[in-house]
């Protein structure tokens, strides 16, 4: 295993993503957990259940379960430059942490720490609720990411000092605010709440559900957790699926990845098994159930039983068919095979949780937007004002592409550079110039249209990654042939990011 930080050279323009901005609700106070393995997916697994399904029908026994919850202020751990809020109001984003502790009554039983000293947050799940309540987001951050974090997790520590550190010891020297300040530096997205788990009450959890059904295609036998497992379908009770959460070795390819996935299918049979039984019927299952869950808990003030129920009941509605659980892309980071780091795509899902949007889903738009191209264009180019923005990252995309509008008949065509944006193109003009935008876009295949404000006369059209080159427009001027392109954008930003569904098999 490798070292876990080492010294970043600050990126260009501040590459964290972070910005200033007003909080729509605070997370409050500091929590330092200290303490074992991959169990803790399991009990955020049941977290989030209760968070989704159950907590919507419960109001008796509110103050009991209440005080079962631990709640920590971790403001001030977290500095005062945080991003703004999601753009949509009422769109919440929920940190969900498993921390490896074995503090606290029954979680000294569950074996050793790698004979690391310290908690770690080995499980951590970011919760993206929509603001329709329409859909929900489940991203998992594995545990052995190499990011940039704030040196020694100082709240103040400048962006440019940053260093490269493994993602679940940020956790150890700094807690649950080191965690949710490198989570925002790195994704620009505002952490409205968060919770800690630990592994103390999971097996009751399980219990309470009446077991959970697992399905594996191969033999388990773990000499770590003496799990033994035929292939196929198993509904485990609390004890023996505290094992199967914690196999990670001898399953599979032995990785924290091949984990997720597993956890992943797990908090999948977690809800089917919640919205299919009777548990919200059963007081006494039910109420067992949460009386375990929040005795391992740990939360901002302002993330009690009644705010937890209030966001349950908001999203009651919603079908497991809408829920998306979702690994940041990533591959090996060069400088020690043993761990992680994001891959470019990884922001394309930071961009749609901020524009509050499912993954893979299409930008959503504002405003009205001209008519089908299909209808005959009515302004020629040579009547409009082009102004092509490269933020493709590519150097020469927005030259390449003024000369191929110059030769149609677009007029003065301007152009500048900016820092590397939302994949696609994208053609933006004000009230009154729909159809010249009409015109411009028809040059760029797949673009995106947007009233804004602000414009005037002009069309500005800006490449991001993946944009495709421009063609001929239907009532373009001359007959000059377009020149090849030489210059292409990479789509890797723009590739599929694969998403699994909460009402999927089990065993798929």
């Amino acid at each position: 295993m490798g070292s876990s930080e080492e010294r970043l050279t600050p990126p260009p323009g501040d590459a964290t993503g972070a910005g200033h901005g007003s909080t729509r609700r605070e997370i409050h106070g500091r929590t330092r957990l200290t303490g074992g393995h991959s169990w803790r997916r399991a009990t955020v697994v049941a977290l989030v259940s209760a968070l989704v399904v159950a907590l919507g029908g419960v109001a008796f026994a509110a103050w009991r379960l209440n005080a079962n919850i631990k709640k920590v202020d971790v403001t001030g751990a977290i500095g005062g430059d945080r991003p703004s809020q999601t753009g949509s109001e009422g769109a919440l984003n929920i940190l969900l942490i498993g921390s490896d502790t074995r503090e606290g009554a029954g979680n000294d039983a569950y074996g050793d720490s790698d004979g690391q000293a310290g908690a770690r947050s080995d499980t951590n799940l970011l919760v993206h609720l929509a603001a329709d309540r329409s859909s929900a987001t489940v991203v998992s951050i594995p545990r052995d990411s190499m990011v940039p974090a704030p040196a020694e997790c100082s709240p103040a520590a400048p962006r440019d000092a940053w260093v490269m550190r493994q993602w679940n010891h940020n956790y150890t020297i700094g807690g649950t605010g080191c965690l949710i300040r490198t989570l925002e530096g790195n994704t620009g997205l505002f952490v409205d709440h968060y919770a800690v788990v630990d592994f103390s009450g999971f097996k009751q959890m399980v219990d309470a559900l009446g077991g959970v059904e697992v399905c594996t295609t191969e033999a388990i036998s773990d000499p770590i957790t003496h799990l033994e497992l035929t292939p196929g379908r198993h509904t485990l009770d609390g004890r023996v699926a505290l094992q199967y959460v914690r196999a990670r070795k001898s399953i599979g390819d032995g990785s924290d990845l091949g984990r997720i996935n597993r956890q992943q299918a797990f908090l999948s049979s977690v809800m089917q098994e919640a919205t299919s039984t009777g548990l919200l019927l059963r007081p006494d299952r039910l109420y067992g159930f949460l009386d375990a869950a929040t005795k391992s808990l740990t939360t901002d003030p302002e993330f009690g039983v009644g705010a937890m129920r209030d966001v349950a009941t908001s999203v009651k509605g919603v079908g497991l068919g809408r829920i998306d659980f979702i690994t940041v892309p990533n591959e090996t980071y060069p400088a020690d095979p043993n761990r992680v780091q994001w891959k470019a795509s990884a922001d394309k899902i930071w961009t749609a949780l901020k524009e509050d949007r499912r993954v893979n889903e299409p930008k959503k738009t504002a405003g009205p937007t001209p008519s089908s191209s299909s209808t005959p264009l009515t302004v020629r180019p040579d009547e409009v004002a082009v102004q092509v923005v490269n933020a493709s990252g590519v150097a020469g995309l927005a030259r390449q592409a003024r000369e191929a509008l110059a030769v149609q008949g677009f007029a003065g065509v301007s152009t500048t550079t900016v820092d590397q944006g939302d994949p696609g193109t994208m053609v933006e003009f004000s009230a009154g110039y729909e159809e010249q935008a009409r015109t411009a876009a028809a040059a760029f295949p797949g673009s995106e249209v947007k009233e804004v404000k602000g414009l005037g006369s002009l069309v500005r059209v800006t490449l991001g990654p993946g944009s495709a080159p421009v063609v001929a427009v239907p009532n373009r001027l001359g007959t000059e042939p377009l020149p090849s392109p030489s210059i292409t954008s990479s789509t890797g930003p723009d590739e599929q990011i694969e998403t699994r569904k909460a009402d999927a098999d089990i065993c798929a």
